[in-house]
């Protein structure tokens, strides 16, 4: 691959681009798991939350921290980065030194907040209650500069997961906190989560309302207000509408419910990143019956989460370059070790001949995949390949 093709894809030098999954499959053969990196989905997807989000995008590197990831967002002007740990913080730092971070883990060690503020030069932390508050301005020698987001909650459902259960004050106590960063003289905002994969975009007007009657109460005008992230994506089965659609509820509640819309921010994960990265897994062995497969990676590695979660995903199957199809089989699926949990929750309908040696790709694993992959029974992560052609335009 060209140098010039390398630059204007945000890969490195010596970075091989090959042409699509069944050009992998042809050639490569791949004896472990692979993920199949899309630079151009990503570019696109990230071109779209940059030019319609009426706001600031900071990507939750959580999600996955892969270099070429990160290296992909910032050349396309993601230069914000949603960081819970000095680890990840570490990543970003070193391939995009001159990055925004945003320490937005409410619960933070002491320790992780000095070193983030003194060596890494963070300047904005998420909190939830007093104590978070008063740790951070001791490890920051009570800067004033600091930016201090107040996360709250509030009761919802309709989300894969619920954020709430585990981190946000009630909206009372926010006004508190929020006073007394004023008071304090930081620089105050607010955040929230509405949830992974939220699919009501009205859910995040009801938080925009609920955060303008806590400014309101605290007698405090913020300066930011982080909606998060919990944008869906669109497993086969996740029926939401569109992102414009979460656009544009976000744009006209701030507009509707505050008198001088404070800047706005947002930090996709999974909507981010779900689509530009496949997983390429190869049948080690088909059992008699035909219809129970194993792979050489289940939910150890790449599919974590779907043990977790009821997310379907796309699949395609390939043999030496070829797509297979026609009639299908219900199948079960299991991962390489040995535990009688890795299995995937869904039965498979795959095409009634495969066998040992074809290769199964799953869609929509740029989230949560690599990022949660365990090395649990001595078998390896998946390694990353990069492709002209993703999952969805091959």
């Amino acid at each position: 691959m060209s140098g010039n093709v390398s630059a204007l894809l945000g890969l490195r030098e010596s970075a091989t681009l090959y042409p699509d999954a069944a050009d992998v499959t042809r050639r490569v053969q791949p004896a472990d798991p692979v993920y199949l990196f899309s630079p151009t989905s990503l570019q696109s997807r990230a071109d779209s939350f940059r030019c319609a989000f009426p706001g600031a995008v900071s990507y939750a590197v959580k999600a996955n921290p892969e270099v070429r990831v990160i290296d992909t967002l910032a050349a396309r002007g993601i230069d914000h980065f949603d960081v819970a740990s000095i680890g990840e913080i570490e990543a970003v730092t070193l391939h995009q030194p001159g990055a925004s971070l945003h320490f937005n883990n409410p619960v933070k060690p002491f320790e992780a907040i000095q070193r983030s503020y003194r060596r890494y030069g963070v300047r904005s932390f998420a909190l939830d209650e007093q104590a978070e508050f008063d740790k951070i301005r001791k490890a920051t020698g009570n800067d004033r500069d600091i930016l201090y987001s107040v996360r709250f909650k509030l009761d919802h459902e309709g989300a894969s997961y619920d954020f709430g259960s585990k981190f946000g004050a009630t909206p009372d106590r926010a006004a508190t906190l929020l006073r007394r960063i004023a008071e304090f003289g930081g620089r105050p905002a607010l955040t929230f989560h509405p949830g992974s994969q939220c699919a009501d975009p009205q859910m995040y007007a009801r938080y925009l309302e609920e955060a303008a009657r806590i400014a309101t109460a605290a007698r405090v005008e913020v300066v930011q207000i982080n909606v998060g992230g919990g944008f869906p994506e669109y497993y086969l089965n996740t029926e939401a509408p569109g992102l414009d659609d979460y656009f544009s509820v976000i744009e006209e509640a701030a507009d509707s419910f505050f008198r001088r819309r404070p800047q706005l921010m947002c930090e996709p994960g999974r909507a981010m990143v779900a689509s530009s990265i496949s997983l390429l897994a190869r049948i080690i062995h088909v059992r008699d019956d035909g219809r129970s497969v194993f792979l050489n990676d289940g939910v150890y590695g790449g599919m974590q989460e779907q043990s977790l979660v009821d997310l379907s995903l796309p699949v395609k199957v390939w043999r030496g370059g070829r797509q297979l199809e026609g009639d299908t089989v219900s199948c079960h699926v299991f991962g390489p070790t040995c535990d009688p949990v890795d299995r995937l929750s869904r039965e498979m309908d795959l095409p009634g001949h495969v066998r040992t040696g074809d290769y199964l790709e799953f869609g929509l694993l740029g989230a949560y995949g690599s990022a949660t992959s365990t090395a649990f029974n001595g078998f390896r992560p998946a390694r990353y390949l990069n492709v002209a052609s993703g999952f969805r335009d091959s």
